[in-house]
């Protein structure tokens, strides 16, 4: 048994096991030691920037107009609605839907297609679906503000194989969120998809009817408009551990969880709609400490267990808490798969490169590619979230999002508010944030696959 804060170990082999685990052990004090220098954002810092007079919101078209490979493209022009589509290219369900007395129609995927296999499709038509200048981003995520020269990174489309996601409707979403409550739950990933998902649908609802809330676990973006919420909730590791509070979630302290304890962050999600979960990117320690005890009552001492034992305890867990509390007739549950990192350049064939700096394209050459994503935990999280006695939507966004080595903030975030200094933007290899993402950018793919879904439901 050890007490929190101690990390050192007596152990007494035979002279070829120390010489194994000494060099494991210095492989695992080296990607803690980087691990430590990860800009996790410090929500006491992330204050929204003001939108600015040259900005420009997106503006909800009465045309969905496919600009990609020639495959489907649906016009209106007055009354007449032509729509073109090679045979047996793509399989759509066409679903009409009336706004302000004009016909649109929206593509939608068949059941039995697979909405996360396909390719990255540059497309500087439709994409990005917001400006920068969204006035509910924080510095942490605005890239090109933060002095990033390329913003190609914005401008890449997701095309599943064997069918089309529908074009971003925002008034639709809103329609369908009427009266309702979404919440994004998890780590700071999410809330960068959740910030996402405020600027794709903020600039169709008029300024005096909307509102953005920071509180120590929930923020949320309130529109009266609608009556509806999106709302993001602090949980990394879905149950308690000490990285939960404000003052604890910069990545410089090693976590410590307790199995099992759901329950007080659970009483935050109850009355949701709509719930999205995450944990992954705070799994980063092959093994995971675990409090004997509990926090309300200040107890240190902890015992240490394998990291793939502990994220499946985790994950029954929230699974338990999921089917004693969720109302599936009611609320609509997805489990969000693990968003990957980018740390060796020479995974993609670029071994000069020092990890996700100045990359400016997807990974588009390479048909299987390992970028370190820990597929033990993915493997878990599959199965875990397929043995629930309630339906459960999987967003596997792991595999496509692996190919965005470009879509990172790299050096151009704003760890703990502030903006990395010349000298630090200079030594990458020690300051570049490969883990988190520029919005505009790939959490708005992230949302469009969401979106699909939760229009999809009758």
């Amino acid at each position: 048994m050890k007490h929190v804060g101690m990390t050192q170990r007596c152990n007494y082999f035979p002279i070829v096991i120390i010489v194994v685990f000494s060099t494991l052990f210095f492989g695992f004090f080296l990607y803690n030691e980087y691990t430590k220098l990860i800009p996790f954002p410090d929500f006491r810092h992330q204050k929204p920037f003001q939108e600015t007079s040259n900005s420009s919101n997106v503006e909800v078209q009465g045309t969905n107009e496919e600009h990609d490979d020639g495959k489907a493209e649906v016009k209106t022009q007055g009354s007449t609605e032509e729509k073109y589509q090679e045979i047996n290219d793509l399989n759509l369900i066409i679903v009409e839907e009336k706004d302000d007395g004009d016909n649109k129609r929206i593509s939608l995927p068949l059941e039995e297609c697979d909405i996360f296999t396909g390719e990255w499709v540059f497309d500087n038509g439709s994409h990005p679906l917001y400006k920068e200048e969204c006035e509910f981003l924080t510095e942490m995520v605005t890239c090109l503000k933060n002095g990033r020269p390329d913003s190609l990174y914005q401008k890449w489309r997701w095309q599943p194989r064997d069918c089309s996601l529908p074009k971003f409707d925002a008034k639709l979403l809103l329609e369908k969120l009427r009266g309702k409550r979404l919440m994004f739950v998890g780590d700071s990933i999410h809330f960068n998809q959740m910030l996402s998902m405020v600027c794709m649908v903020q600039s169709v609802i008029p300024p005096e009817r909307k509102s953005f809330s920071y509180a120590s676990y929930t923020t949320a973006f309130k529109m009266e408009e609608y009556n509806a919420t999106l709302e993001f909730y602090w949980a990394p590791f879905l149950v308690e551990s000490n990285v939960d509070p404000p003052t604890m979630r910069d990545g410089t302290v090693d976590p410590v969880i307790k199995l099992e304890s759901i329950s007080k962050h659970g009483d935050n999600w109850k009355s949701m709609d709509y719930l999205i979960f995450n944990t992954y990117i705070w799994w980063r320690y092959p093994t995971m400490k675990v409090l004997r005890g509990s926090f309300d009552d200040g107890a240190t001492n902890y015992v240490e267990i394998d990291q793939n034992i502990a994220y499946k305890s985790v994950l029954k867990s929230w699974a338990k808490w999921v089917e004693e509390n969720v109302d599936p007739n009611q609320t609509s549950v997805f489990f969000s798969s693990m968003a990957p990192s980018h740390m060796k350049s020479s995974s993609w064939n670029n071994p000069k490169g020092i990890k996700c700096a100045n990359e400016t394209t997807p990974i588009l050459n390479i048909s299987t590619l390992d970028v370190g994503t820990n597929r033990l935990l993915f493997t878990i999280a599959v199965n875990v979230t397929q043995s629930l006695k309630i339906p459960l939507h999987f967003l596997n966004i792991t595999t496509l999002s692996e190919y965005r080595k470009d879509a990172h903030t790299s050096i151009y975030a704003a760890p703990g508010g502030k903006l990395l200094t010349p000298e630090q933007k200079s030594d990458p290899a020690r300051y570049a944030d490969c883990v988190h993402w520029c919005l505009p950018g790939l959490p708005d793919t992230w949302n469009e696959l969401l979106y699909t879904l939760i229009i999809s439901q009758t």
